[in-house]
């Protein structure tokens, strides 16, 4: 397939030689980004993009997402831009507003209103591309001269108004979604919603009407921008098989959609690895999706998708 970005997300990490083994077969699949997350009980992102970077030639790392919240934005920059650095340019950076309360209960950080960490989300974007646009501190300038210190900044100059990596946005919300679609190289239409009624964190697979009017509300944000972003998401499930209804009823409880939403939404795939590149080709010409992001454990099986050359029509 051409035309599309394939990325995969990190999980997790059993010993440094397991994971550059990880990574490379990650490359040699012919994926193009790896990711890690920012939640609590799964790798750090920086150093494991790191090692990512480090354990390849070509494939670019990033976060999907960072918390915003976790962080101190001036920290924060220097986080990516020595990452920026140390994978000579290959970063991306994914940022968020944090939805897991949990989390936050367990961090010790404020659990503030969305509104609240929305704004925050905003703010720390407009401090990054302040922080890069005007990198080092002048109390440091006479030790720099002494030194021959370098200032430290980002490598690349995709993102943040041209002064550091590309940025991703993503989420389903209008406010998370217009501020995205106003700042964002990467946009990503989530595809995980909030159950009513249930503690935070309880999610549900949106439909493909949901992802419809999504992506028709981020595109009218984004304005002449639309056509310039990148759109992303996330496949929550990728499940092999002969039979689409039947594998469908069988996590149809789990994921909280009816059978015939699974079988239409953007957000997982299902069917033998022809009908799963049909559907894929489907969510490029329905929603604007050229990027797709799997979880590692679905990594060799999406791999098959990905090199499908002719997949048939979809799958009513």
């Amino acid at each position: 397939m051409t035309g599309f970005r394939f990325s995969v997300n990190v999980l997790g990490i059993e010993s440094p030689e397991a994971f550059a083994r990880s990574c490379r077969a990650v490359e040699e699949a012919g994926y193009d980004a790896l990711f890690a997350a920012d939640h609590l009980g799964v790798p750090a992102p920086f150093p494991t993009l790191v090692a990512a970077a480090h354990a390849t030639e070509r494939l670019r790392v990033g976060t999907l997402v960072l918390n915003a919240a976790f962080w101190n934005p001036a920290l924060l920059a220097r986080e990516i831009a020595t990452t920026d650095a140390l994978t000579g340019g290959r970063l991306e950076v994914g940022l968020g507003a944090g939805h897991m309360r949990w989390e936050f209960e367990s961090a010790g950080i404020a659990w503030e209103p969305f509104g609240a960490r929305a704004d925050h989300l905003e703010e720390t974007i407009a401090e990054l591309r302040r922080l890069f646009a005007h990198p080092g501190y002048e109390p440091q300038a006479a030790m720099r001269d002494a030194f021959g210190m370098p200032i430290l900044r980002p490598v690349q100059r995709h993102g943040f108004g041209g002064e550091g990596p590309p940025l991703i946005v993503g989420g389903t919300g209008d406010r998370i979604l217009a501020i995205a679609a106003a700042h964002a190289d990467i946009v990503g239409v989530a595809g995980a919603y909030q159950v009513r009624g249930r503690p935070p964190g309880t999610f549900r697979i949106g439909s493909a009407t949901e992802a419809d009017d999504r992506v028709r509300f981020a595109r009218a944000c984004a304005g002449p921008r639309a056509d310039h972003i990148e759109w992303h998401t996330l496949l929550q499930l990728v499940l092999e098989t002969d039979d689409r209804e039947a594998a469908a009823a069988s996590v149809a409880h789990r994921l909280g959609l009816p059978v015939g939403d699974l079988l239409d939404t953007p957000f997982l795939l299902i069917g033998t690895v022809e009908e799963m590149a049909a559907q894929i080709l489907n969510a490029r010409d329905r929603y604007g999706f050229t990027h797709f992001t799997v979880h590692a454990p679905f990594r060799d099986v999406f791999a098959r998708v990905r090199e499908t050359e002719r997949p048939p029509a979809p799958v009513d």
